[in-house]
């Protein structure tokens, strides 16, 4: 893939865009190739994310010393060094303590491939499934192949469905184009998802007419998405208060919001929605 600081990668219908330079900065965490039948393409794996979070850190409130975590023994009290550490599962009130051969013994084979099974649509998978997102790269000799699969994608309007193992742990994943570049997103196994049984959720349906004026107002409030267009402000005036305060600025208090009661009739909750006018502006 040629890089040029100039060059960006672009989700279509979104402002989102990410530098191609920036991917040489990122360390790559994987390395390995994307086996569809008989193609074999080498790549390196990014992480995509981020945190947008303040890294803070925890202090004694009387002199502002660093909390430090320990290892302790819960009956003796004694701290534990890493070295006399073992893990255990508990059954019937007793731990079954397992070794290095054991977790070996368990593990899925060492490869070094992102096996795509099958192609299928990105809608089938539900977003309860997904939990992370990386950036594929293609190493030199990948390169023909990398797009190949890219275009072939993008003009099919599949995805591919397969798994891989990282941190001696087997995933479940699904590979996508995202405009230039190919994004393996991790999926979680079936059963990682709690069933939904046991809550109590009501039965029955909504009434005609309150239906009716729902659908009025989820259509006055729709709207091209662009999420670019949200953004998440807490860090930065959390930062701005920490600025101020080290300048020996008493932080302002934010204006307190009036929140009115909630009625009971929604037919006259939906007719002042209605009311308003057009979307709330995103802050």
């Amino acid at each position: 893939m040629p890089r040029h600081p100039a060059q960006h990668l672009t989700n279509p219908g979104t402002k989102l865009s990410v530098p191609l330079y920036k991917l040489s900065l990122m360390r790559a965490i994987w390395t390995g190739a994307i086996g569809f039948g008989l193609v074999n393409i080498p790549i390196k794996l990014y992480s995509a994310l981020e945190e947008s979070s303040l890294d803070l850190d925890m202090l004694d409130k009387k002199d502002h010393a660093n909390i430090k975590f320990k290892r302790v023994n819960e009956t003796t009290g004694k701290e534990v060094a890493w070295e006399n550490i073992v893990k255990g599962y508990k059954i019937d009130d007793r731990y079954v303590i397992l070794t290095d051969e054991d977790f070996e013994k368990a593990s899925p084979e060492k490869t070094k491939s992102i096996d795509i099974t099958e192609f299928i649509d990105e809608a089938e998978v539900d977003p309860l499934y997904f939990e992370t997102s990386y950036y594929l790269e293609p190493e030199k000799s990948g390169a023909r192949a990398y797009l190949l699969l890219r275009d072939a994608l993008i003009k099919t309007g599949k995805a591919g469905f397969g798994s891989f193992v990282l941190r001696n742990k087997e995933s479940l994943c699904l590979i996508k184009p995202r405009e230039k570049v190919l994004v393996l997103h991790k999926i979680r196994w079936n059963q990682e998802i709690r069933a939904a049984e046991d809550l109590n959720i009501p039965s029955g349906s909504a009434k005609p007419a309150e239906l009716k004026m729902a659908v009025q107002l989820i259509s006055q409030l729709s709207g091209k998405f662009d999420i670019a267009a949200y953004k998440d402000t807490y860090s930065d005036e959390l930062m701005k208060l920490i600025k101020a305060k080290a300048k020996g600025k008493k932080p302002v208090q934010p204006a307190l919001r009036v929140v009115h009661s909630r009625g009971t009739d929604l037919l006259s909750q939906l007719k002042a929605s209605l009311g308003t006018g057009s979307k709330k502006k995103v802050s």
